[in-house]
């Protein structure tokens, strides 16, 4: 079985989407918060295992790797660039048995990913991908909604038949 991880440039996509591009005009770190909020849907939805990479420039704590919501958010260290800390975990995480997927629009960057082996996503197909995936769980509350208000309570076989007995009994 095929283990995928989506390494995800996040300063890059944050610049390529209008939604996160829009907010970071506002509040930089409510877009990064945003991002992760996105990713970490996408992670449940489609299973991936998910590491955004933000270049330390833009934030403290650097050189700071923390879990949020299943996602690995990563800030590189001083010096570090994004590019080279995403080369660096394409290079450790390379396996027989895992595909590895690079969001980024940097052209330079997904050279550098074809040669050592990782898949690109472009900033906009993880944005398509993003969207379907949203629907994906629309629709999967909206079953879930419809499924529970047409059977208000779910009875196991043996509960069903207990009532039954006591409504036969009861006439």
């Amino acid at each position: 079985m095929t283990h995928d991880i989506l390494l995800v440039d996040g300063y890059n996509i944050i610049g390529a989407w209008a939604e996160l591009q829009s907010l970071s005009k506002q509040d930089f770190s409510l877009a990064r918060d945003r991002l992760v909020d996105m990713m970490a849907e996408y992670a449940a939805y489609m299973g991936h295992e998910v590491h955004i990479v933000f270049d330390a420039h833009q934030v403290g704590g650097v050189g700071k790797h923390a879990l949020h919501h299943r996602v690995h958010v990563i800030y590189t260290r001083k010096k570090e660039t994004a590019d080279e800390r995403i080369e660096k975990l394409v290079t450790t995480m390379k396996r027989i048995d895992r595909r590895i997927y690079v969001a980024t629009s940097d052209f330079a960057e997904q050279s550098v990913i074809f040669g050592s082996g990782a898949l690109r996503k472009s900033a906009h197909e993880l944005q398509r991908e993003m969207k379907l995936v949203m629907k994906g769980i629309d629709k999967t509350i909206e079953k879930k909604q419809r499924t529970q208000q047409s059977s208000k309570i779910q009875l196991s076989t043996e509960v069903a038949e207990v009532f039954e007995r006591w409504r036969r009994e009861g006439k």
